[in-house]
């Protein structure tokens, strides 16, 4: 794809009329908005599903969840009104502004169940880690769309983007927050797998993988999650301690069977055996509900998001947005993927969310600023 010549779009707001272009109205992708929402909409149904045995709260999570769908469905929208170029220019400075506060995370951060990962503001928290998602895809998309190559790249290419990505994943990893890191590494892979790796390259670097993977789990990784990965191979080793998350999701998944059990009738979810059921294992209470049948439609819905997404970086028009789309889809693939792996025992459990299923303001929020970047490349298509 040929990178194509384009005006920079200034960053004055004098020229509102300018960045905000009226044209963008009838160029909004309704397949992409009407996926979404319907996601969404499943996952708010399935979160009171799976708080209504909770005790009374002030505000149940299934409303929660709901202001932060309204909330991440207006970021998308100021996200997808503004030029994407503008990302382009401001890559590598949104880039140094987050791994100061990655670092700022370690040094003054709040530490919660063992983890150190929020920041505090003042006026609100912040998980710089979650930004790193969105900030890693631009970062990778401006220098893979600028970087001239013939044949595809060789190992050399390759050492400043690894340089770009390691500082921020051993920064998550210091945290601790090994699916977070992980997301992160596997997105900066897939925009780089896109971009195009020589044979020679893809070798070198499997070469590589396995020592650094025994660097990792002799030196990085804390005990209880060598013990995720111990659970993983043998759940049976710890049914009582360790091993309990993930031999209760699978359980209520194969429950399920065919049609399920039917909304709010899940005996794993509505006793309680579920842990983290309105968030990492929301999954698992879907599929025990409603079977094969309303898994099936779910996977399609997915499907179809990330089919989408890739149709929308075919489509582009210039290299950075086709990057940007791969990056974005390639994110919500991951964490999909990530996900249902992990609820039916396929991975170990490292604490990834389903993108707009699972409750959580910070998981809506990131994969909404996503959308409203696929949105934006999307909507620009007619327009140069």
């Amino acid at each position: 794809m040929e990178k194509r010549s384009r005006l920079k779009p200034s960053l004055v707001f004098v020229g509102m009329p300018e960045m905000i272009d009226r044209r963008l109205l009838t160029n909004i992708d309704w397949i992409l908005a009407g996926l979404v929402v319907a996601v969404c909409l499943l996952g708010i149904v399935n979160i009171y599903s799976a708080t209504s045995s909770y005790k009374i709260v002030a505000t149940p999570y299934y409303i929660k969840q709901i202001y932060w769908f309204l909330v991440g469905m207006s970021i998308a929208l100021m996200v997808c009104m503004v030029d994407y170029h503008i990302l382009e220019d401001l890559s590598y400075w949104f880039y140094g502004v987050v791994i100061i506060l990655l670092v700022a995370v370690l040094v003054i951060g709040r530490r919660s169940m063992g983890a150190t990962r929020w920041l505090n503001l003042g006026l609100f928290n912040i998980q710089p880690s979650e930004l790193m998602k969105i900030v890693i895809i631009i970062t990778f998309a401006r220098f893979f769309s600028n970087y001239q190559t013939v044949g595809g790249l060789t190992v050399k290419d390759m050492l400043f983007p690894l340089g770009l990505l390691s500082i921020p994943a051993l920064l998550i990893m210091k945290q601790p927050d090994l699916g977070t890191a992980v997301i992160v590494i596997l997105v900066a892979i897939s925009i780089t797998v896109y971009r195009g790796l020589r044979w020679s390259t893809v070798v070198t670097f499997s070469l590589v993988t396995l020592p650094v993977l025994w660097l990792g789990w002799s030196h990085f990784l804390r005990p209880y999650q060598k013990n995720r990965v111990l659970d993983f191979l043998n759940p049976e080793r710890s049914r009582l301690g360790s091993g309990y998350h993930i031999i209760q999701s699978k359980i209520a998944v194969g429950s399920g069977g065919f049609i399920g059990k039917g909304f709010l009738k899940g005996t794993q979810s509505q006793l309680q055996f579920l842990p983290e059921q309105h968030t990492d294992f929301a999954f698992s209470v879907f599929s025990e509900e409603w079977g094969f049948v309303g898994c099936l439609v779910l996977i399609l819905l997915y499907l179809s998001l990330v089919l989408w997404g890739l149709n929308i970086a075919r489509r582009c028009n210039d290299r950075f947005g086709a990057l940007l789309a791969v990056g974005v889809t390639a994110m919500l693939f991951w964490h999909i993927v990530i996900n249902m792996g992990m609820v039916i025992g396929l991975f170990p459990v490292v604490g990834v969310p389903m993108p707009f299923f699972s409750y959580g303001g910070t998981s809506m929020i990131t994969s909404m600023v996503g959308i409203g970047i696929l949105q934006n490349i999307s909507m620009r298509r007619f327009m140069f």
